[in-house]
């Protein structure tokens, strides 16, 4: 077991990002399926930056889209976490909750399981007030995990990084406070 996590909950295990997720990242951002929702597949060069970011932020906020592993394998499996957005909309700045599994890992309430255990880090340990979600409005299945988590809607919009792509513009936002998250926990 990997004993550099940063927490974990139930059967996963949640760090920051090393030059040794390159490779299953970069085949996990290539796979259409999973990129279904998003402008397209990610080039490994794509990868690397996105890495990069990922580390960049981590060190500005102390908290990043974390690398998750399953606990009992040390399988990479994707990524669930938090990440700081300032682009513009009504309900910007905040901290959005947001995760990208591998396909194999679908179907097993790995998403709901991490963001659970994401938004008890963002609440309790980060001290955070909010924290939104956003997705296509086409993707249900993320909006479900919205759901199960506890979030509500807050509203639908235009997503203005998604300005070239038309069909995956309209998107959700889904919030929920710390005084919610307390409420339903």
């Amino acid at each position: 077991m990997n004993t550099n996590y940063l927490f974990t909950s139930q059967r996963l295990g949640f760090r920051n990002w090393v030059k040794n997720d390159l490779t299953a990242f970069a085949k996990m951002n290539a796979d259409e399926s999973v990129m279904k929702y998003f402008p397209k597949p990610l080039t490994k060069n794509e990868t690397v930056n996105f890495i990069e970011r990922l580390q960049n932020h981590y060190l500005k906020y102390g908290y990043n889209y974390f690398a998750v592993e399953i606990l009992e394998t040390g399988e990479f499996i994707g990524f669930i976490g938090l990440a700081y957005q300032d682009y513009e909309t009504n309900f910007t700045p905040a901290t959005d909750i947001g995760w990208r599994l591998i396909k194999s890992a679908w179907g097993k309430g790995f998403a709901t399981e991490g963001a659970n255990r994401c938004l008890e880090y963002a609440f309790i340990t980060l001290n955070l007030d909010k924290i939104i979600a956003t997705c296509t409005e086409n993707n249900s299945k993320s909006e479900q995990v919205m759901i199960k988590i506890g979030m509500n809607k807050l509203t639908t919009f235009k997503h203005p990084k998604l300005k070239a792509y038309p069909h995956l513009e309209n998107c959700l936002c889904y919030e929920i406070s710390k005084n919610e998250w307390i409420k339903y926990y």
